[in-house]
């Protein structure tokens, strides 16, 4: 089977401009998040997709492979799916499934690339997966820029939100505390078929992609990951994860 994850990237970025190339520990953010997804043993290859030439020569540079995209796409999911046809033209190969990993994920393991798409390969219904990780604080729980999921019996999304939920204003002293981890492995045919989907009021309301699917009466299959990750939207988040992976043995494989 032909997998493949491709990591969409731009310089523009609305909350923090140039975060892509952002250091840490003297590797650009991008570079750690291909880095440690290129370890996985499930893919076949990895590859940045950008609009920005300057983004496109430190992966050439550091040996990454990239793929130049149109400057036009305002989500990673166009952006993605461009990359992923000249990916095809370019090898001559038609690819199975393709993980979209977000750029800003720089403490991803090989290891939570593998999960996300294991329920794929034993179950062919599954069509997109996310990963989804606990939160330990309500600072995190309240905060906006993580994406809150709950999940039914059979750990498929019922609701994704920027807000927290479930919602603890009833008195509950423990609510289950959800975040959507960005790695999301599509089957090859349904990226497409998603980004043909009509845009849909709660997806734009919640700025949250993904509730496009459920809007559709579609399914999200959510895997839980113990592995303790943060991603980056502000520079307070890139100081800590700086901090976070001061001591991170993955990197040593890699990092400079």
């Amino acid at each position: 089977m032909n997998i493949i994850a491709i990591i969409p990237a731009r310089m523009g970025s609305s909350r923090y401009p140039g975060k892509p190339l952002a250091l840490i520990h003297g590797t650009p953010m991008v570079g750690h998040v291909a880095f440690r997804t290129a370890k996985s043993a499930i893919l076949s290859d990895t590859y940045v997709a950008t609009c920005d030439e300057i983004i496109e020569n430190y992966c050439r540079d550091a040996g990454l492979k990239c793929v130049m995209t149109g400057d036009h796409h305002v989500r990673c999911s166009t952006r993605t799916a461009e990359a992923l046809l000249k990916i095809e033209a370019q090898t001559g190969k038609k690819v199975d499934i393709v993980v979209m990993v977000q750029g800003d994920e720089p403490m991803i393991t090989p290891d939570m690339i593998d999960a996300a798409v294991q329920p794929m390969l034993e179950d062919p219904s599954i069509n997109v997966v996310n990963l989804m990780a606990d939160m330990e604080t309500i600072e995190e729980f309240e905060d906006p820029n993580e994406v809150k999921v709950v999940v039914d019996r059979n750990n498929d999304a019922l609701y994704f939100s920027r807000e927290p939920i479930p919602s603890r204003k009833k008195g509950a002293d423990v609510v289950p505390m959800r975040k959507q981890v960005c790695i999301i492995p599509f089957r090859r045919d349904y990226l497409i078929r998603f980004n043909e989907m009509e845009e849909m009021p709660l997806e734009i309301y919640e700025s949250v992609d993904m509730m496009r699917i459920l809007e559709h009466g579609e399914k999200v299959r959510m895997v839980p990951t113990d592995k303790r990750t943060f991603s980056v939207d502000t520079p307070e988040d890139l100081a800590r994860v700086s901090r976070l992976m001061e001591n991170d043995t993955l990197m040593r494989e890699y990092g400079k």
